[in-house]
C-alpha cells in the first residue's frame, strides 16, 4: 500500500474517533469522495492499524444503525417545509 494512502487512512479514523462524523461528513470536510473515505476506513485501515480499525468499526457501526432515524427526520423536514411553502403561495 502506497505510503500517502497509510497516512490518509490514519488521519481519516482519527478524524471519526474525535468528532463521531459520518462518512459522508466526513468526506465533505477532507474533499475525499465517500467511496474513498468508506474504502479507507472498512478496508484498508485494519491492515494499517488494527485498533484504531476497530474502534471506528463501532462508530460506523452506531451511524448504521441510526442512519433510519436520520433519513425519517430529513423527509419530515422535507414535506414541512413543502407543506408551508405551499400555504405562503395560497
Amino acid at each position: 500500500m502506497h505510503e500517502t494512502i497509510r497516512h490518509r487512512c490514519i488521519r481519516l479514523g482519527e478524524m471519526v474517533i474525535e468528532t463521531k462524523k459520518t462518512v459522508r461528513a466526513i468526506a465533505s470536510t477532507t474533499g475525499h469522495s465517500k467511496s474513498t473515505v468508506h474504502k479507507d476506513l472498512t478496508e484498508r485501515l485494519h491492515l494499517v492499524d488494527p485498533l484504531l480499525a476497530k474502534e471506528v468499526k463501532e462508530i460506523l457501526a452506531y451511524h448504521k444503525s441510526v442512519r433510519h432515524l436520520r433519513g425519517g427526520e430529513a423527509t419530515k423536514r422535507k414535506w414541512k417545509t413543502k407543506k408551508e411553502d405551499r400555504r405562503g403561495r395560497d
